[in-house]
């Protein structure tokens, strides 16, 4: 069965143990870098995106998260999650923050305002229901949420939503040398994939409905079969290799 690790170091971390459960599959707590050894994917959750960085740089996380997400297993981030997978965030507090990095977008750390304009709407997911059957819309739960403002030509938009008429202006700047602009598309990124990396703006752990979660346990078995191709593949390029060049290769023999 597959082990999926949950950062527990501050933030929604016994919602998704519990949301995995649910499913029946193994979840672990994990704050400590070796911990993440005995895991096949992981789930950065939702909570105060600064604070778990000042933990995570405590515990000297940060280079074994890096490692993990680099070494191609299965990494969901929700919220402050998609902040640390990120590899650009603006709207950050004075000092910013240290990410992860690894999902090819920029990130506003705090798009749709303060803890008071936190709201649920029902977002369009055409890409999960075709995966995983359902409705093809799911609740989003946003709170103090973060959103995406541009990705990469890798990464696979998932959802996005309307932005709510309520939410305070911004300016943002997409690089050095660039004018500042008020965002003012009428919609913005809310769940991306890139490879190996899932990131939501939301709480899926928040909510009965569990696609989410199974949808991050697929591309766990879609690695795995990745992996044993790769392996089959390498076996059967040095048995061949190691058979003398003059033997004729075995046929089958049907009786």
């Amino acid at each position: 069965m597959a082990v999926v690790g949950v950062l527990a170091l501050q933030g929604s971390y016994n919602e998704h143990m519990a949301a995995l459960r649910r499913i029946g599959v193994k979840g672990v707590e994990v704050r400590k870098p070796e911990q993440l050894l005995g895991v096949d994917s992981f789930i950065i959750p939702g909570g105060e995106s600064t604070t778990m960085a000042k933990l995570a740089n405590y515990h000297n996380l940060f280079p074994a998260l890096r490692e993990f997400v680099g070494g191609g297993k299965p990494v969901w981030g929700t919220c402050a999650g998609l902040i640390f997978l990120a590899n650009k965030a603006v709207g950050q507090k004075t000092g910013g923050q240290e990410l992860v990095g690894g999902l090819d977008c920029t990130v506003h750390r705090n798009f749709f305002g303060s803890q008071l304009q936190s709201f649920e709407t029902e977002l369009s997911v055409p890409k999960l229901s075709e995966k995983e059957g359902g409705n093809d819309t799911c609740r989003g739960v946003f709170i103090r949420a973060p959103a995406i403002l541009e990705v990469g030509p890798d990464v696979e938009i998932l959802a996005d939503c309307p932005v709510p008429a309520d939410r305070p202006s911004i300016t943002v700047s997409f690089g050095e040398g660039t004018e500042e602009e008020v965002y003012s598309k009428d919609r913005v990124i809310v769940a991306v994939r890139q490879g190996n990396i899932l990131a939501t703006a939301f709480h899926p752990e928040l909510t009965s409905d569990s696609r989410w979660h199974r949808f991050f346990l697929d591309m766990d078995k879609e690695s795995q079969a990745k992996a044993f191709s790769a392996l089959s593949l390498s076996s059967s390029s040095r048995d061949t290799e190691d058979r003398p060049k003059n033997k004729p290769l075995d046929l089958p023999i049907f009786e």
